[in-house]
């Protein structure tokens, strides 16, 4: 399974580890550390360095409760760093829901929409479409990031999360998008309780059955918070590598973390059992 993007057609074959760059003040765990382009673009070589697939660049906070940032605001904070970062040799994603962001980022070579708004604005769609090949991640997130945690959803989770990603990507392959270019996203704490959460990780396979990969955004969420107790958000960075590998075990292909280091060394380990369990079972196919 291949994920095709503007200048990369990435193999989903092994998990990818995307990088979380968020250049601005305010996210809910590292706001303020990558606030200037210089640093913005420092922390990017890091993640490279510690072995990141694909850079996901961000200048809006969607925690729960943040405000809306006005568009000049957005494109001064990602549009500096998305030049530089477009020369690193990786895939660079955007995280914005504005289609003014979306088409500035993609005319300076950017690879991926990474909309939590799943391109619901107006005007979004079109930008995505009118595109020759960028890739782009469709996020399920229950009302706004104004008020999705003073009302959260009520119920399963799954249904309701599977048939809003199919009706999405159904949409925008309507709009002449091909499946090779859309990845679906459950939006994990967007608008969600903590069970409803577990319930999506659980149950992930279930998304895997609309045809898309899945991207598993589970760093340093509340609900690992509430799991284990830990209230600082930097202190969960275990539960949060727990988390995408148990993502990945149920088929994800492609993990947001924070954490980029530790995450690339537990799925070498994933990776290393894997391969045993492949060799282990050819083997005994052969011999029968």
């Amino acid at each position: 399974m291949n994920w095709q993007t503007s200048r990369f057609l990435i193999d989903l074959a092994l998990p990818k580890v995307m990088g979380i760059v968020n250049v601005t003040p305010d996210s809910f765990s590292d706001g303020g550390a990558h606030d200037t382009p210089r640093d913005a673009l420092a922390h990017c070589e890091q993640l490279l360095r510690e072995g990141c697939d694909i850079l996901d660049v961000g200048g809006e906070s969607t925690r729960p409760g943040s405000p809306a940032v006005p568009l000049d605001e957005e494109l001064a904070r990602v549009m500096p760093v998305v030049r530089d970062a477009v020369k690193l040799g990786v895939p660079v994603s955007v995280d914005t829901y504005k289609p003014q962001v979306m088409r500035e980022v993609l005319d300076v070579g950017a690879d991926i929409v990474n909309d939590v708004w799943a391109l619901r604005q107006p005007g979004a769609c079109e930008v995505v479409a009118a595109h020759a090949s960028c890739g782009v991640c469709l996020m399920h997130m229950h009302r706004d990031p104004q008020t999705m945690q003073l009302d959260p959803m009520s119920g399963e989770a799954l249904p309701v999360v599977r048939a809003f990603l199919a009706e999405q990507a159904a949409a925008l392959r309507a709009s002449g998008v091909a499946a090779s270019r859309i990845v679906l996203d459950p939006g994990i704490g967007f608008g969600k309780t903590v069970a409803q959460n577990f319930e999506l990780l659980e149950c992930q396979a279930e998304l895997l059955r609309l045809g898309y990969p899945v991207l598993a955004g589970w760093s340093r969420k509340g609900a690992l918070g509430t799991a284990t107790g830990i209230k600082n958000v930097a202190d969960r960075m275990v539960p949060s590598v727990a988390a995408a590998l148990m993502a990945v075990e149920r088929g994800a292909r492609v993990v947001r973390v924070h954490d980029v280091k530790e995450t690339v060394a537990a799925l070498a380990v994933w990776r290393a059992a894997h391969a045993t369990t492949t060799t282990t079972t050819q083997q005994q196919d052969t011999e029968k």
